[in-house]
């Protein structure tokens, strides 16, 4: 993880903005919890537990920064709540998602499958690719047997 923040901080300074104690408090928290694809309210709540200082705004405009310099990617999955991913350095494109339209589940795909799709849209469209996303919504197996965490906590 060390190294993940090393190289974002480095990616930051390179493209003009200095690395600041609540930008790296910011990026800490989005490494130590990156399949929990946080909203920025989590993202606050995790760095105010370190530094109860630090306002909402300035985590809402780290994220933003954070976003233009395409070190995180800003995601909705159909709740209507913003939420931040990061983004690999050892991968052209954004990772797919996985999101159980029962209980909320997200789930990452690392494997880039739109590899042949790029090429063919390339070639048929003369339209060259930059990034890509995309997102299953479906249901996961363990939602239909009654055990949908989100059917349990409304069942409560």
């Amino acid at each position: 993880m060390e190294e993940q923040l090393k190289s974002m901080k480095q990616q930051m300074i390179a493209k003009g903005y200095k690395s600041t104690v609540q930008r790296e408090a910011t990026m800490r928290v989005l490494l130590e919890h990156e399949r929990d694809h946080m909203s920025a309210e989590d993202v606050y709540m995790r760095v105010k537990e370190r530094f109860p200082e630090i306002g909402l705004a300035t985590v809402y405009r780290t994220l933003e920064l954070l976003t233009e310099l395409h070190l995180v990617e800003k995601m909705n999955f159909g709740d209507g709540v913003a939420r931040f991913d990061l983004r690999s350095e050892d991968h052209e494109h954004m990772h797919h998602h996985m999101i159980c339209s029962v209980c909320g589940e997200v789930e990452e795909i690392q494997d880039d499958w739109l590899t042949e799709l790029e090429q063919r849209v390339k070639r048929e469209y003369g339209f060259n690719v930059s990034d890509h996303r995309l997102d299953f919504i479906g249901t996961f197996a363990s939602c239909k047997h009654g055990d949908c965490r989100r059917h349990c906590e409304t069942a409560s």
